[in-house]
C-alpha cells in the first residue's frame, strides 16, 4: 500500500492522520504496559524464572502472535459500528464522522489505561475498546452500532470469564487433590505427573493449533480432515478423539522422562509445564489483543488512503504493520509501571500471608463480612515458601502451569472464532479460581486479598462506563470543533497522565510501607516505645 500523499487532504484529515500514528504507538504500548501481567504472572509468582526473562521470552511469542493476528481485528475495526451508515460511501461527512469515533477511543483508551497501570490495577483493554467504540459510535447515532456484534462481543467476554474460572477451578482441585504439596517429589509423580501434564500438554496443543491458528495452512487441512471424519462417522467427535489420544501419548512420554531422568526430571516437570503454558498464552494475547490497539489507527489509515469508510475498513492489514505493532506490544511489556501491574495481581492471588496491596476499606469490609462463610476447612496450599534471595513463592509451578494453560486454551479458542476476549479477564478469573481452589483466603492477609479482588471486578465495571461515557463527549467535541478539539482533548491527556502517575507512585509507596508494617509489627511497636 502506497504512503497517503497528505498534500490532497483536508487539514482536518491530515491532523487525524497524525493522531492515528503516535496514539497507535502509544495505546499499543499501553496494551502492552496493562496485560503484559496476565501472561507472565503465574511463572513469576511461582519463581519459575524471574520477571525480566519472562517478559523477553513472552514477547517473542506475542510478536508471533501479532504477525498471525486472526479475525478479532475485523471485529474491533468494522464490527462494532456499521461504516456504511455513517452517511454514503467516500462521503466527506462519513469520513468525518468515522474519523472523530476512531480518535476519540484512542484520546480516551490511552489515558485510561495508563492510569490503570499507574496504580497496579489490571483492566480489560478489550472491553475499554469495544465501550469506547461503542459510545463514540452513539454520539454519531444510534442506528450505526451493530448491536447483535457488539452483544455476541459482550457475551463472549462474559462466557471467557466463566469458563476459565470454572475450568481453572476444576483442573486445581483434581491436580492439588491428588499431589498435595509434593509436586517436586518422585514417587508421587510417577502417579499422577503423566495424566496431570500430559492433560495439560493435550489441551494446550488442541486449542493453540487447531483453533488459535485454524488460518495456516497445514492447520487449516487438518482441520478440514477432521471434519471430513466427523461427517464420514457422523459422531462429531473427532475433536475428543485427537485430545485422547494426545493426551495419552503425552502421558507416556512424560512418565518415560521421569523413570529416565528421574528426580531432576521431577523438579522440572510443572515449571516447564507453566512455562509451555505462559508461552501459548503470549502467542494467544498477540493474536487477540492487538485489536483493542492496533485496530483504530490501521482503520483510520485505511479510510483515509481508500477516502471510503465502506472500503476503507475491508482493506486488508499488511504483515509488516502487525510486526510493528506487535513489537510495541512487547516494549509495553518492559516498562516499569508493567511490573507494578504483575506484583500487584501476584500478590492478590498469593498463597502468603503478607501481601503488598491496597483496596478501598469498604472492600476489605465486605471481604471480611464474607470470610466467615468460607467455613474452617483447612487452606490446600502449601505454605509459602522462599527462594534464596528472600523472594516470596506466592504460588507453586503447579498453580502457575494450570493457570497459564487454561487462560492460553479459553484465549486461543475465543481467537479462532473471531471474538475479541479480555486477556485480564480470563487470566485474572484462572488466578482467583486455582486460589479458591488451593483455599488461599484461610489465613493471612486474606481479607485484603479478596477486598483487593473486589475492588478490581469493581474497577472493571467502572473501567467501561467510564470508556462509554467519555468517548461519546470526545467524539461530539472533535465533530463539532474538529482540529481545536483534538489540540485540547491531547493537551487534557497529557496533564491527567502526569497527575495519575504522580498518585499512583505515592500510593505504591504506601502500600510497601504498610506491607512492611504488617509484616513486622515487632520493629513498628518498639518505635512506638521509643516514642
Amino acid at each position: 500500500m502506497a504512503l497517503i500523499d497528505v498534500a490532497d487532504l483536508p487539514s482536518f484529515q491530515v491532523v487525524c492522520l497524525a493522531l492515528a500514528v503516535i496514539m497507535l504507538v502509544v495505546n499499543t504500548i499501553e496494551v502492552g504496559r496493562n496485560d503484559a501481567a496476565n501472561l507472565v504472572n503465574a511463572v513469576y509468582g511461582s519463581r519459575v524464572m524471574r520477571r525480566r526473562p519472562a517478559v523477553l521470552l513472552a514477547g517473542v511469542a506475542v510478536v508471533l502472535g501479532a504477525v498471525m493476528s486472526s479475525d478479532v481485528i475485523d471485529t474491533a475495526r468494522k464490527g462494532i459500528f456499521n461504516p456504511a451508515e455513517l452517511g454514503a460511501a467516500g462521503g466527506v461527512g462519513a469520513i468525518e464522522s468515522a474519523l472523530a469515533i476512531f480518535a476519540a477511543v484512542y484520546i480516551v483508551n490511552t489515558v485510561l489505561l495508563y492510569g490503570y497501570s499507574a496504580f497496579g490495577m489490571p483492566v480489560s483493554t478489550t472491553a475499554c475498546l469495544v465501550f469506547a467504540l461503542l459510545g463514540g459510535a452513539m454520539a454519531v447515532g444510534f442506528d450505526t452500532i451493530r448491536w447483535p456484534t457488539a452483544g455476541k462481543v459482550m457475551l463472549g467476554i462474559f462466557c471467557s470469564i466463566v469458563l476459565s474460572g470454572f475450568g481453572a477451578f476444576v483442573v486445581q482441585r483434581a491436580a492439588r487433590g491428588a499431589i498435595r504439596d509434593r509436586s517436586t517429589q518422585l514417587p508421587t509423580l510417577l502417579l499422577h505427573g503423566g495424566w496431570i501434564g500430559g492433560g495439560i500438554i493435550s489441551v494446550l496443543s488442541y486449542f493453540l493449533l487447531l483453533k488459535g491458528m485454524k488460518n495456516v495452512g497445514w492447520v487449516k487441512q487438518f482441520n478440514e480432515w477432521l471434519n471430513e471424519f466427523n461427517e464420514a462417522t457422523d459422531l462429531g467427535i473427532a475433536g475428543i478423539l485427537l485430545i485422547l489420544v494426545m493426551w495419552g501419548l503425552s502421558a507416556i512420554a512424560i512418565h518415560a522422562l521421569l523413570v529416565v531422568f528421574r528426580k531432576r526430571a521431577a523438579k522440572l516437570l510443572f515449571p516447564v509445564l507453566a512455562v509451555l503454558g505462559m508461552l501459548a498464552m503470549a502467542f494467544s494475547f498477540g493474536q487477540n489483543d492487538l485489536a483493542n490497539c492496533a485496530s483504530p489507527g490501521l482503520a483510520i489509515y485505511s479510510i483515509l488512503d481508500a477516502q471510503s469508510v465502506d472500503v476503507g475498513s475491508k482493506i486488508p492489514i499488511a504483515w509488516w504493520k502487525l510486526l510493528v505493532c506487535g513489537l510495541l506490544l512487547f516494549a509495553g511489556m518492559t516498562t516499569k509501571t508493567a511490573e507494578r501491574v504483575t506484583k500487584a495481581e501476584v500478590a492478590t492471588g498469593s498463597m502468603g500471608d503478607h501481601v503488598a496491596l491496597w483496596a478501598p476499606n469498604w472492600c476489605v469490609s465486605l471481604a471480611r463480612r464474607v470470610l466467615p462463610l468460607r467455613g474452617r476447612t483447612p487452606s490446600l496450599a502449601p505454605r509459602a515458601g522462599f527462594t534464596k534471595s528472600g523472594r516470596t513463592l506466592h504460588y507453586d509451578a503447579l498453580r502457575a502451569a494450570v493457570i497459564t494453560s487454561v487462560s492460553a486454551a479459553v484465549i486461543s479458542t475465543a481467537s479462532g472464532l473471531g471474538l475479541p476476549v479480555s486477556t485480564t479477564y480470563v487470566a485474572f478469573a484462572a488466578v482467583m479460581a486455582t486460589g479458591m481452589a488451593d483455599r488461599i483466603f484461610q489465613r493471612g492477609d486474606a481479607a485484603l486479598k479478596l477486598g483487593r479482588s473486589i475492588w478490581v471486578v469493581t474497577s472493571w465495571i467502572l473501567s467501561a462506563i467510564i470508556a462509554a461515557a467519555s468517548a461519546f463527549a470526545v467524539a461530539i467535541a472533535i465533530k463539532r470543533f474538529e482540529i481545536v478539539a483534538i489540540v485540547g482533548l491531547v493537551a487534557i491527556n497529557l496533564i491527567l497522565r502526569r497527575q495519575l502517575k504522580a498518585r499512583g507512585d505515592r500510593q505504591a509507596k504506601l502500600v510497601d510501607d504498610e506491607a512492611y508494617e504488617r509484616a513486622h509489627p515487632d520493629e513498628f511497636a518498639l518505635e512506638q516505645e521509643d516514642a
